[in-house]
């Protein structure tokens, strides 16, 4: 079969179904990207392509066409790579492609007869999802104006579409009504051979401290250390644990970049900004930034944590959320609606206040005060990863969608069904 995939950050989602594609025996895969990582997936019988990505047409014009402008620059950056694919013989049977930068916008202009499969991740709103949700972040009329206008080029995607995926149910929600039949939920995936409990794991601070499961120790990690990410509120519920637990230890990973949120509003990270505010609060013996890990010592932090803390705005799921699950970690998440999809409250987690440090404390007091009693919320977090969310059920999960789209069972033009 021959697969084409279009996405800005390969393997991206698509992570563990190129992979497994790639190896199989038949398969031809094309790549188009503006990076490709990790380089170990790329194998003899994957074909990347990349483009030139952050160019604008003629200059800005408005604040409010700067998304607009830039999906179209990539739109058309990619759209010359098609024409060069085709013109050397490449007709892909199917196309996969993530409609957040505009990358497929004339994909249909270049394969009309191909089917393609958009990765549905998240519909800007104004209101009532992520951009209004913190007080600390006000949001002007101008900034509503803005998000909306930044829905267009994903509104010509969905157009252009035959079907759609979206990783959670609540991320589906979040697309106009008229496109969701258009769309089917199919999660990313989470390696639970890879990612398991391991009584025996062992962390090593930069400081040369061994941390292991026999110390309480509270995880926090993320991509960035930021507030959408619930980092201002994880760092003032750290200094009251550490104000009631003298032998806990706080091992918090991430970087001091922003991926989502304001940047801070004085120099400096956010990081630098917490530990101002909370500089008699904490203590730094106790308190450990490890920055961000390799995936086998980011494994093993989860596999020694004692309680993990897991925030989020509403907004697109982390992928640690559900490692963390997968690792039999006792989570605490805060309850918003996509942690909700996940985390059900005394049964395989603890939800509290996303604005609420000491209802952060609290729970995790709770866990750290027995945590025979709720060990078992996290073999039940690891039971429901492996059960719905493993690997292997999203790549059946994505053959069955390809399978039926190429059969036409699930073929959309426009509306309507053939």
């Amino acid at each position: 079969m021959k697969l084409l995939f279009i996405h800005k950050n390969l393997p991206g989602q698509f992570e563990h179904f190129i992979h497994v594609l790639a190896q199989e025996p038949g398969n031809e895969l094309v790549c188009i990207c503006q990076e490709f990582k990790p380089q170990q997936y790329r194998f003899k019988g994957l074909r990347v392509e990349t483009y030139q990505g952050g160019a604008h047409l003629g200059g800005v014009s408005s604040e409010y066409l700067y998304s607009s402008e830039q999906a179209i620059a990539n739109g058309l950056a990619v759209a010359a790579k098609l024409t060069d694919l085709k013109r050397d013989g490449f007709v892909p049977d199917i196309a996969l492609a993530h409609l957040g930068w505009g990358e497929s916008l004339y994909f249909k202009d270049i394969y009309p007869h191909t089917p393609l499969v958009g990765y549905c991740e998240f519909y800007y709103h104004a209101r009532g999802v992520d951009a209004d949700f913190d007080p600390d972040f006000p949001l002007g009329l101008s900034d509503a104006f803005r998000i909306r206008t930044a829905n267009a080029t994903k509104l010509l995607g969905l157009v252009g579409i035959d079907l759609g995926v979206s990783p959670t149910e609540w991320q589906r929600s979040l697309f106009p009504p008229e496109f969701q039949r258009k769309i089917t939920v199919v999660h990313d995936g989470v390696d639970t051979v890879r990612i398991k409990p391991n009584p025996n794991a062992a962390f090593r601070l930069p400081n040369g401290q061994v941390l292991t499961r026999q110390q309480p120790v509270v995880t926090y990690a993320t991509r960035n250390l930021e507030p959408y990410r619930g980092f201002p509120v994880f760092m003032r519920a750290v200094a009251e644990i550490g104000r009631r637990r003298p032998d806990c230890q706080f091992v918090i990973a991430g970087g001091d970049e922003v991926s989502y949120s304001a940047h801070p509003p004085a120099a400096g990270t956010y990081r630098e900004q917490m530990l101002r505010e909370l500089s008699s609060a904490i203590d730094p013996k106790r308190v450990h930034f490890v920055g961000r890990l390799p995936f086998e010592e980011y494994l093993k932090l989860l596999q020694i944590s004692s309680v993990h803390v897991y925030l989020t705005v509403p907004f697109v799921l982390s992928w640690s959320l559900l490692e963390a699950m997968a690792a039999g970690c006792v989570v605490i998440g805060s309850n918003t609606a996509p942690v909700r999809e996940f985390l059900k409250h005394g049964v395989n987690g603890l939800l509290v206040d996303f604005f609420s440090p000491g209802e952060i404390a609290d729970m995790v007091d709770r866990v750290l005060e027995n945590p025979r009693r709720d060990r078992e919320l996290g073999l039940k977090a690891r039971a429901d990863m492996r059960r719905r969310y493993d690997v292997a059920e999203s790549i059946r999960r994505y053959r069955e969608l390809i399978d039926g789209v190429l059969s036409n069972h699930l073929l959309f033009v426009g509306d309507a069904v053939l």
